[in-house]
Formats: structure tokens, C-alpha cells, sequence
């Protein structure tokens, strides 16, 4: 029970992690130009698939307007197809002719040729025609490219050219999407295991305005680093007002319980009265959750779940407290948990 009770407590234990944008890309041509037109500045939104900058492109515009127009025309397919009718109808009246023994068979053979090699010009006609508007799309493809948009919705971080500057291949923007943000985490290999894909974190910026965010594990690795004894783990922050910026430091508890509920759901927990101030503690700080009377009638092994609120905050985080810990220094943090104060050494008026 005790070992059972001290992995829960390790899940439960907050760690530094770090809120990144989901996906950053360096955007650039796939052509050499120079840009014409730049329509972005740095923190501009972008949608998927708009036009960031537009390259020099007058000859690529005319070539595609030469190669609209060939695939347009249809005047020598047209030609060929009524060429084609006709030498088709000679055949069939020769056909019938041969029949009445009015013209020999040398006669519908040269028809049934003529027929022939009508309706393999207009054949071919066809053919030049696939070609032609094949050789529009080809055009269009190589105007596109002169074209540099967004892959997807983000913000523009960077600008690294301007109007009139020549490029070659190199990025001229970074585009990050901040909707949804990745946050990155490093986990003690000890919890490897106790954290799966879907489950739900606490998330805590170092800015105190944003409060504490809800995220879902979507990847855990499956390879532990030797060197550090951990692996990583990422999770997914919806952030659709973009209120949230990237880039924070953070920390993530993975007990998935939010302070408030862990609070409530501890049974006889009384709540602070309003404007009470807090009393003095051996340390930042106290419990709220009332403990037996004497250090004597409590259990010598396993963990208490216990809810404290930092003296100078009204928030409350409920954390698991092992039972050893209750012996140890008053107001000290071990192990990155807060330890408390043996019930005798608590404040009075507690």
C-alpha cells in the first residue's frame, strides 16, 4: 500500500515543462525573383493557403496567356473532325456504288484510305489539343510557384526580406501556429507508465494572469534517455483566442485533478471563512485539512491526501503527503513536496 501510495504522489508532483507554438515552418519560394509585393508584417494572423508574397512574374504571366490561348483553340480540331465526316460519307456512298457496279473496287479501297487518314488527323488535332491545355496547367503551376503562402493558420514570427529584394530559395517568413500550443515535458523514467495518451494535465504558466489550463497527453515516448533518466512527453493546450503566448515556461502535474475539485473532494474539508487572514506558519505554506489531535493516533505508513493553500494566496492544491513526511521538519519541502508540520506544531488557530 505505502509503495502504491508513493507513485500516486509522484504523478501528482509538478514539473518544469515548456508551452511551444504546434507547428513553425520557415516559408520561402521554391523559385529565384524578386519579390514584387510583401504582404505581411511580424504578429499579422494568417490563414491556410494566403498570399504572404508575390514574385516578379511578367514573362511567367505571358507564357501562361500563349499557352491559354493554344489550348482554347479548337478551329483546326473542328476542321479536322468535319474533314474527317466527310471522307467517312465518300467511303459509304462508294460502299453502296461498288454494290451497283458503278465504280470498281480500286475506287472504295482509295475512299475506305482517305476516310482513314481523315480520322487520324483528327485524331492527332485531338491530341494536340490534351496537349495544349496540358501545357496550360504547366504554365499556371510555374506562375503559382511565384506565389509564397501560408501552409497553415498561425502568426507571422519573422520577416526576413522585403519588397524589391532578391531571393533564392531562401525563407522569407516564419509562420507559427499558436492554436492549438505543444507543450513539451521531461518525466523521471520512474513514472514511465503512469502517464498515457489522452489523459488530461494541469498546466500552470509562469505569467500568474493565465491561471492553471487544461491539456491532453497526446505522445509519450517510448524510449527512456539514459544520460537523464527520463523521457519526454507531449501534450496539446487549446488556445483559440490566442491569449495564450508561446514560449512561457511552465509546469504540469499530471494528477489531472484540478486544485479547486482535489480540494472539495477531500470529506470534511472545511472551507476558509471569508477575510480570514491567514495564520502564522513555519512556513508559505498551511493545511486547511483538520488532522487528529496528537501525533500518536496517526497511521505509521501509507499516504494522506491532504489540501493546503499558500499563505499569501487563496488558491488550494491537493496534494498526497506520505506518512514519514509528517515526522520531518516543520514548513520544509522535501522532494519537491510540501512537507507538513506534525499536528502538536501546528498554529493554533488552525
Amino acid at each position: 500500500m505505502a509503495a502504491a501510495g508513493a507513485g500516486a504522489g509522484a504523478v501528482a508532483e509538478p514539473m518544469g515543462c515548456l508551452i511551444e507554438p504546434d507547428r513553425v515552418a520557415e516559408v520561402g519560394s521554391a523559385s529565384v525573383g524578386v519579390i514584387e509585393h510583401m504582404g505581411v508584417e511580424r504578429g499579422d494572423m494568417v490563414t491556410s493557403g494566403q498570399i504572404l508574397a508575390r514574385l516578379s512574374s511578367g514573362v511567367e504571366r505571358a507564357s501562361m496567356a500563349v499557352a491559354e490561348t493554344r489550348a482554347t483553340a479548337d478551329a483546326e480540331v473542328k476542321a479536322a473532325a468535319a474533314a474527317a465526316d466527310l471522307a467517312k460519307s465518300k467511303y459509304e456512298r462508294a460502299r453502296d456504288l461498288v454494290k451497283e457496279n458503278f465504280i470498281s473496287t480500286q475506287a472504295l479501297e482509295q475512299a475506305q484510305a482517305e476516310w482513314r487518314v481523315a480520322d487520324e488527323r483528327a485524331r492527332q488535332a485531338r491530341e494536340a489539343r490534351d496537349v495544349a491545355q496540358r501545357e496550360w496547367q504547366l504554365s499556371a503551376a510555374q506562375l503559382g510557384q511565384r506565389l509564397i503562402r501560408a501552409p497553415f493558420d498561425g502568426i507571422i514570427v519573422e520577416r526576413y526580406h522585403s519588397q524589391g529584394e532578391r531571393i533564392e530559395r531562401e525563407a522569407v517568413v516564419k509562420v507559427a501556429k499558436i492554436d492549438p500550443l505543444r507543450i513539451e515535458a521531461i518525466v523521471p523514467a520512474s513514472q514511465f507508465g503512469s502517464i498515457k495518451p489522452g489523459q488530461l494535465a494541469q498546466v500552470t504558466p509562469q505569467l500568474q494572469q493565465f491561471g492553471v489550463l487544461k491539456a491532453t497527453v497526446t505522445l509519450v515516448d517510448r524510449v527512456i534517455d539514459a544520460a537523464s533518466n527520463s523521457f519526454r512527453v507531449r501534450l496539446t493546450l487549446p488556445n483559440p483566442d490566442h491569449t495564450v503566448p508561446s514560449g512561457l515556461r511552465c509546469s504540469v502535474d499530471f494528477g489531472g485533478n484540478s486544485a479547486a475539485s482535489a480540494s472539495a473532494a477531500q470529506p470534511g474539508t472545511p472551507a476558509r471563512p471569508a477575510g480570514k487572514p491567514a495564520s502564522a506558519a513555519p512556513s508559505s505554506w498551511q493545511m486547511d485539512t483538520p488532522m487528529r489531535s496528537s501525533a500518536a493516533e496517526q497511521p505509521r505508513g501509507g499516504v494522506v491526501q491532504a489540501a493546503f493553500h499558500p499563505a499569501a494566496a487563496p488558491a488550494v492544491r491537493s496534494v498526497p503527503v506520505p506518512v514519514p513526511a509528517l515526522r520531518q521538519t516543520p514548513g520544509r519541502m522535501v522532494s519537491g513536496r510540501v512537507v507538513v508540520e506534525p499536528p502538536e506544531a501546528a498554529p493554533a488557530a488552525r
